[in-house]
């Protein structure tokens, strides 16, 4: 069982930084795994950040973060990582790890495992 857990969330001004991080067990290199970020603000729908194969480190982002943000991850650590920069506050939300068993893809019903959440909120 894939286990998922988020930390580095926090209140920070527009235009400011944060690192996020995903400490992930049982994610083999040798199989598999889309890994990525998910975001949902109180009374929408939970929205695609960015995602990254893995083994390989493909990436996907969604268009409002592209050029802000970047994904990655540690295999060797088995974290994964999102550095978001220049943050709005429209990027105000809970921030979510989740895994699948396949290529990342940005539909967040197809993801399998998923963590706890990490509270992000910008200031304007």
């Amino acid at each position: 069982q894939v286990q998922l857990v988020e930390s580095g969330g926090g209140l920070v001004q527009a235009g400011g930084s944060l690192r996020l991080s995903c400490a992930a067990s049982r994610l083999s290199i040798f199989s598999w795994y889309g890994v990525g970020w998910f975001r949902q603000a109180p009374g929408k729908e939970r929205e695609f950040v960015a995602a990254i194969t893995w083994s390989g480190g493909s990436t996907l982002y969604a268009d409002s973060v592209k050029g802000r943000f970047t994904i990655s991850r540690d295999t060797a650590k088995n974290m994964l990582y999102l550095q978001m920069n220049n943050l709005k506050a429209e990027d105000t939300a809970a921030y979510y790890c989740a895994a699948r068993n396949g290529r990342p893809i940005g539909t967040a019903s197809e993801y399998d495992y998923w963590g706890q959440g990490t509270q992000v909120t910008v200031s304007s």
